[in-house]
């Protein structure tokens, strides 16, 4: 028996052209999955041949899991405590195994495994091809459409096969049998079948590879792409940067009379491409990504990293550009939402916030409508800002003194307090689904609780007005605006609700009624 398999080892070595270790391993592989069979259940098989005498042996392996993860595979694995009695160093994740009676190797099982075998010698193969070609570290393929597969196409570069699906071309291209092309590689599937190299023509990294191609500064270290935003087939922007004051970033990607940027449009299909300064300065990299759109003003939101851009009537179009592509791209480049807006709608919205702002002060700190305006010209927006920020910023406001920065302080701090007491009461009894629900928080979970609302049903089931004013408004107002279906809202409170159910909530919504539909 020993002797066959070390006959059939050397055999298909031979044969296929490969070590001998590949075939030693299929071979285990093989002998593994026919001992398997004896056994009802999917238990863990492992065979060892002797690589000189062509022995083998068989065990059963257990996987040693934690205790607390309980047993997933009961018949593949042993929980850590009861490993320790057999073995009582053992730690988790090793293995216990158990010698077992091997199966029969004759003639007859040899050819029954051959194919096994060759299989798993195959896929060794296939692997090993895959590996060195990884290893390159290529980012682009160039070679030859092969065959088409339900208009995908399989290129062929190399021993390498790769798979440029349908929706990875760039729209409108007609790629056919016997074209070069090249492309990006996307992502290697492993699991995959067939080519499992997955190429795209669409993604922006392909571009990025393009122009470092066209580019040699960009090779030697003097030029960086830093990203890159594409409508394939149509429009791209690519922002760039330089340390060095003796190149100009844009005329270098541009090339002598758009050279080097008409090289990269020609690979794309006639795709028109931005050139845009890359900045430190988050708000004059957005400017100039809008280009050629002038921008007025714009005003920065860290918090919900977006910004409100301001244009005139003439720039407006530009700005957004056919279909909001322009504001799109340069939103993707820059990884800020942007909002494109005239001067009025500025005023406008800055209008709206002012009024939220100073209705909470109004009502969380007991002030009148002069104070509460005052805090809103100087900055403040929030109620943790007044409690937190540095006394001496506060003291600097010339209409306050120092006795009333330190009521407004501690006004602000109660009412924290007070909304964190009420936030915790209103998680009692609140479903677990609920609360850890994927972006929700404990503040806002805090107010749909105090409101009634203590399911994930029930959440789901809410208008967005009706949310908005548990948000927006104390818990009792909220109450009376549901169960009265909102006839007494007056203009003011409705402004509120606007100003406070912002996009994050709106998403959480759609979110909660998204994973109700699907049920």
């Amino acid at each position: 028996m020993s002797r066959e398999i070390l006959m059939l080892v050397d055999a298909l070595a031979r044969e296929k052209n490969v070590d001998k270790e590949v075939v030693f391993g299929a071979l285990e592989h093989a002998l593994a999955q026919a001992t398997k069979k004896r056994y009802e259940g999917e238990v863990d098989i492992r065979v060892a041949i002797d690589r000189e005498t062509g022995e083998f042996e068989s065990f059963r392996r257990w996987h040693v899991v934690p205790d607390e993860a309980g047993l997933q595979l009961p018949d593949q694995e042993i929980l850590h405590f009861e490993a320790k009695e057999q073995i009582e160093d053992i730690e988790v994740d090793d293995h216990i195994e158990e010698p077992i009676e091997s199966v029969d190797f004759g003639r007859r099982f040899a050819q029954d495994t051959k194919q096994v075998v060759l299989q798993r010698i195959r896929d060794a193969e296939r692997e090993q091809i895959l590996a060195d070609f990884l290893e390159r570290g290529d980012a682009l393929v160039t070679g030859t459409i092969k065959r088409m597969e339900r208009g995908d196409a399989i290129v062929e570069s190399g021993k390498i096969e790769a798979r440029l699906p349908r929706d990875q071309m760039i729209p409108k291209e007609n790629l056919r049998i016997g074209d070069r092309v090249r492309a990006f590689i996307l992502r290697i599937d492993r699991n995959a079948r067939g080519p499992q190299v997955i190429l795209s023509r669409t993604a922006p990294e392909f571009i990025m590879k393009l122009f470092e191609l066209e580019v040699p500064e960009i090779e030697q270290g003097l030029l960086q792409i830093k990203s890159a935003a594409r409508d394939p087939g149509v429009r791209a922007k690519i922002a760039v940067f330089t340390s060095d004051k003796r190149i100009d970033p844009i005329g270098t990607c541009v090339g002598m009379r758009g050279s080097r940027v008409q090289g990269v449009t020609g690979e794309l299909g006639g795709e028109r491409v931005d050139i845009v300064l890359w900045s430190e300065d988050p708000a004059q990299f957005v400017i100039g990504a809008l280009a050629p759109a002038n921008v007025s003003s714009i005003l920065v939101d860290e918090e919900k990293h977006a910004m409100d851009v301001v244009v005139d009537e003439e720039n407006l179009a530009i700005a957004i550009g056919r279909g909001g592509q322009n504001v799109r791209l340069a939103s993707e480049l820059t990884g800020w939402q942007i909002n494109i807006m005239t001067a009025e709608e500025s005023a406008d919205k800055a209008e709206t916030e002012t009024a939220s702002t100073r209705m909470l002060f109004m009502e969380k700190l007991d002030v009148d409508q002069e104070v509460a305006d005052i805090l809103a010209q100087e900055g403040f927006s929030t109620l943790e800002e007044i409690a937190y920020v540095p006394i001496n910023e506060m003291l600097d406001i010339e209409a306050f003194d120092e006795d009333t920065v330190n009521e407004l302080r501690t006004r602000a701090r109660d009412a924290l307090v007070t909304e964190a007491i009420a936030s915790e009461e209103g998680l009692e009894g609140m479903e677990d689904a609920l609360i850890n629900f994927d972006g929700m928080d404990r503040v806002i979970a805090g107010k749909l609780g105090l409101a009634g609302v203590k399911t994930l049903e029930a959440f789901s089931v809410l208008a967005y007005d009706e949310f908005g004013a548990i948000l927006a408004l104390p818990a009792e107002r909220a109450r009376q605006l549901i169960d009265e279906e909102f006839k007494d809202v007056t203009d003011d409170e409705m402004k509120l609700i606007d100003a406070k159910y912002d996009d994050r909530a709106k998403a959480l919504q759609a979110k909660v009624w998204s994973l109700a539909e699907s049920k």
